[in-house]
C-alpha cells in the first residue's frame, strides 16, 4: 500500500484517484485505446492490481471515470458559450463550435475515444447520464425560443457535432471546412444559405491544408 503522504486518507485517495486518471489518460494517448488496461495502468504508475482495485472494479468501471471526470469542466465550457449570443441561430452556432473544439482538443482526446469504445451497459448509462449535462444549455436555448420539441432538436443537432468531430478528427488539415458545412447544415439545412458556406468552408480547408 502507498505511503500515505496527505493529512488525510480521504485527501490521498482524491490525489492518487487524478493521478491515476491522468496516467490513463497519457496511455490512451500515447498507445490507442486498446493498450489501456487495469493491468497496463497499474505498471504505468508501479501500483499492485489489488491496490488498483481499491479505486476501479473493471476496465469499463477506469473508462467510466475518464469520461465523467472531464465532464464538468466540458459543460462549464458549453454553458459559458451559449450566454453570449442574444438568438437561437448564434446558441446553436456557439454550442457547436465549443462542442467541436473540445471534441478536438488533446486535453479531451482520450475521453473522446473512449465514449465510442465498447463498454458494459452500466458504464455506458454513467457516460449517457454525464453527457445529458452538455445537452441542457441547447435544450433551455430551444425551449426559450419557442422550439417545438427541444430535446429532439438538441438531440439532433448534437448527432451533428458527433459526425463532425468524427470526420475532423479522421481528416486532418479539413477541420475548418467541417466545421463550417456543420454550422451551415444545422442552421440552415438544405437552403441556399447552407450551400454558399459550405463552399465557403471548403475553400478555406484548402487553403490550410
Amino acid at each position: 500500500m502507498p505511503r500515505i503522504s496527505e493529512r488525510t486518507v480521504a485527501e490521498h485517495r482524491a490525489r492518487q484517484l487524478r493521478t491515476l486518471l491522468d496516467a490513463a489518460r497519457a496511455l490512451v494517448a500515447e498507445e490507442g485505446i486498446e493498450a489501456l488496461s487495469l493491468a497496463s495502468l497499474a505498471r504505468r504508475v508501479g501500483l499492485s492490481r489489488p491496490s488498483l482495485y481499491e479505486y476501479f472494479r473493471s476496465k469499463d468501471d477506469l473508462v467510466a471515470a475518464i469520461v465523467e471526470e472531464e465532464l464538468p469542466r466540458w459543460a462549464s465550457l458549453v454553458e459559458a458559450a451559449l450566454t453570449g449570443p442574444p438568438d437561437l441561430v448564434g446558441k446553436v452556432e456557439a454550442y457547436i463550435r465549443v462542442q467541436l473544439d473540445v471534441m478536438t482538443d488533446g486535453r479531451h482526446a482520450a475521453a473522446v475515444a473512449l465514449v465510442e469504445h465498447a463498454l458494459a451497459e452500466p458504464a455506458r448509462e454513467r457516460i449517457r447520464d454525464g453527457h445529458a449535462q452538455l445537452l441542457g444549455p441547447l435544450v433551455a436555448a430551444f425551449a426559450a425560443a419557442g422550439a417545438a420539441e427541444p430535446e429532439l432538436r438538441a438531440a439532433l443537432v448534437q448527432g451533428i457535432v458527433d459526425a463532425a468531430a468524427d470526420l475532423a478528427q479522421r481528416t486532418p488539415g479539413r477541420g475548418e471546412a467541417i466545421i463550417a458545412a456543420a454550422l451551415a447544415q444545422a442552421v440552415h439545412g438544405l437552403g441556399p444559405a447552407a450551400a454558399a458556406e459550405s463552399a465557403a468552408g471548403s475553400g478555406q480547408g484548402q487553403g490550410a491544408g
